[in-house]
């Protein structure tokens, strides 16, 4: 079991982001999209303001975001990166089991992706995470570079939502169709 202290603040500005996109979805019919909390289980709470300042995972979490978008389910994480390179151990086997049963039954998952130093966010397919997974398994490079990931699925950081990531599940789809039905990888 993993423990909890102030490093869980970590992208909690790309949550937020993400929180507020999720409202505006919601408010507009377009999704219905969840943050799915991580169990946890206090061990030191400080007495007068009752915050919690040391806590242990009580049990693995599967992804951050789960939902529906009209009609289609979803579920995404939200990793965050401040440099061009991301560990791929950053990406749990527990996440890539459960994102991969997700797909199994006919759902999109995904992650949010952004690099805070340039600014940038990015849609990854389950395809894309799998490929860079699959080669760290294998014995390969153990991270991927921003240089790597297809700058196609590019989030516009604009437009009263801050991270509009619907048109980047159409491209998925539309990819996916395109690939044929049975193929993951377009």
């Amino acid at each position: 079991m993993g423990t909890w202290n102030t490093r869980g603040l970590r992208g909690s500005e790309l949550e937020e982001q993400i929180n507020l996109t999720n409202e505006r979805y919601r408010s507009k019919k377009l999704a219905l999209i969840q943050k799915i909390p991580t169990p946890i289980k206090p061990v030191e709470i400080e007495k007068q303001t009752r915050h919690i300042t040391l806590a242990y995972f009580d049990q693995k979490s599967t992804v951050d975001y789960i939902g529906t978008v009209q009609g289609i389910p979803v579920c995404f994480d939200a990793k965050e990166s401040a440099s061009d390179t991301y560990p791929i151990q950053n990406i749990h086997s527990h996440q890539i089991c459960f994102m991969k049963e997700w797909e199994e039954q006919k759902g999109i998952a995904f992650i949010l992706l952004y690099y805070s130093h340039r600014r940038e966010a990015y849609y990854l397919p389950l395809w894309e995470i799998l490929r860079f997974w699959e080669r760290g398994q294998n014995g390969g490079r153990k991270s991927f570079t921003y240089e790597e990931i297809d700058k196609s699925y590019q989030i516009p950081l604009s437009g009263g939502i801050y991270l509009h990531y619907l048109e980047k599940i159409q491209q998925d789809l539309d990819a996916r169709e395109s690939a044929g039905e049975n193929e993951q990888n377009p």
